[in-house]
């Protein structure tokens, strides 16, 4: 199976998808028309990559192109809509930078609380201004408001209890329970988080339904002088309203992630967030980009890609769909020979009826298989005993409703 890798990836993890049987391409500066090309002349099955924006032209361009791994969190780089309708799974590998991102976080929230890059600055220029930075509040004691306690923000709320920080949060999927479990208070709406934070810091995934959660609505509530960090996705928050906001009442912004970011990991850089005039540290959306991360992220898009190539499933897939159609099971217990399933399927489409989802599975010693199919609509008693007749090889029929 060949695997194109569009983007920096570890060596380990190319030996590994080597040594597991596979052809890999390694080209991981490819973007644009040039990966296009590649993707439609390697040609490939699998296809890796990290930042690399794959759209809707890419992924047409493949006919052996079955899956696309992003060998980090999230998908947004991917037009997982283009990838469906083509029939590409797309996967990810979610939770393997909560440290990394987690670490990033408090980094920013120090320098910011410690003014630790106006310090460094000064002293290059050959300034000494103990009495201008020996003003800091510290953390001790101050609250720390997460929004989206995923494995990042349980990272991030982790190390806030060493900071010996108090922590309010809001998810939408966490319960009371799970606040306790976890040491957190549970807020019942971001701007309610807002309301009770010295710090603010976002973890939240990019979707639909999260782009600009972070709103004025929100930012308003932050207590004058507050900090704001962001090392999740510049869609999640309301950039031109966190502008205006942070002048407003003086809040010192950390960001790891710009709306108006360089397409390629280098180029000119003129986010208008930096020049809004307020306290605004940044960094080069590196949130992932520790050896740590790298190596266990390269570990786990192995094991998906490996999983793939045995079973045609992948870990961590994000567009299948939420819910089969599948309305009835049809079992078919068969001698393991060829033809016993051509000649169910075609049964099958005779009747008009559409397979949703199948699977055979074979028994020990492989004399005899079961198949497993979903199906949209009931088979009548007439084509349930063609399949079960018609085929000296068809042990058994069974039909059930899903329920």
């Amino acid at each position: 199976m060949r695997v194109l890798i569009a983007d920096q990836f570890e060596a380990s993890g190319i030996e590994k998808l080597r040594e597991a049987g596979c052809d890999v391409v390694y080209e991981p500066k490819l973007e644009g028309e040039a990966l296009r090309e590649a993707v439609a002349t390697t040609p490939c099955r699998v296809l890796i990559v990290r930042s690399t924006q794959v759209t809707k032209d890419v992924i047409e361009a493949g006919d052996s192109l079955g899956l696309i791994v992003r060998a980090g969190a999230g998908v947004n780089t991917i037009d997982t809509t283009a990838a469906s309708k083509h029939s590409v799974l797309v996967a990810n590998c979610p939770g393997k930078n909560a440290v990394a991102v987690a670490e990033l976080t408090f980094g920013l929230i120090l320098a910011l609380d410690r003014r630790i890059v106006e310090n460094v600055v000064d002293l290059r220029h050959g300034t000494w201004n103990k009495k201008e930075y020996a003003q800091a509040r510290g953390l001790k004691g101050r609250t720390l408001g997460i929004i989206g306690l995923g494995q990042i923000g349980e990272a991030v709320a982790d190390r806030a209890k060493a900071f010996e920080m108090k922590v309010v949060a809001w998810s939408r999927s966490l319960t009371a329970a799970c606040a306790e479990e976890l040491s957190v208070e549970r807020a019942a709406t971001p701007a309610a988080v807002a309301a009770h934070c010295d710090v603010l810091t976002i973890h939240l995934a990019a979707a639909p339904e999260t782009r600009k959660l972070v709103n004025a609505e929100v930012l308003e509530q932050l207590k004058p002088g507050a900090l704001v960090i962001n090392t999740a996705r510049a869609e999640v928050m309301d950039y031109d309203a966190l502008a205006r906001i942070m002048v407003d009442k003086r809040l010192r912004v950390g960001l790891d992630v710009f709306a108006n970011e360089p397409p390629g990991s280098q180029g000119e850089f003129a986010d208008a967030i930096v020049k809004a005039g307020g306290l605004v540290y940044g960094t080069h959306h590196i949130g992932a980009s520790t050896e740590q991360a790298q190596a266990a992220i390269a570990e786990e898009t192995v094991q998906i890609v490996v999983e793939y190539q045995r079973t045609g499933r992948a870990r961590h897939c994000v567009n299948l769909c939420a819910r089969s159609p599948a309305r009835y099971l049809l079992s078919v217990r068969h001698v393991n020979k060829p033809g016993v399933l051509a000649h169910a399927l075609g049964a099958i489409s005779d009747a008009n009826v559409n397979v949703e989802e199948m699977e055979n599975v074979i028994c020990e010693g492989r004399e005899a298989a079961v198949a497993q199919i979903k199906l949209d609509a009931a088979l009548s008693d007439s084509v349930l005993k063609t399949i079960k007749g018609d085929n000296p090889y068809v042990i058994g029929v069974t039909q059930t409703r899903i329920v």
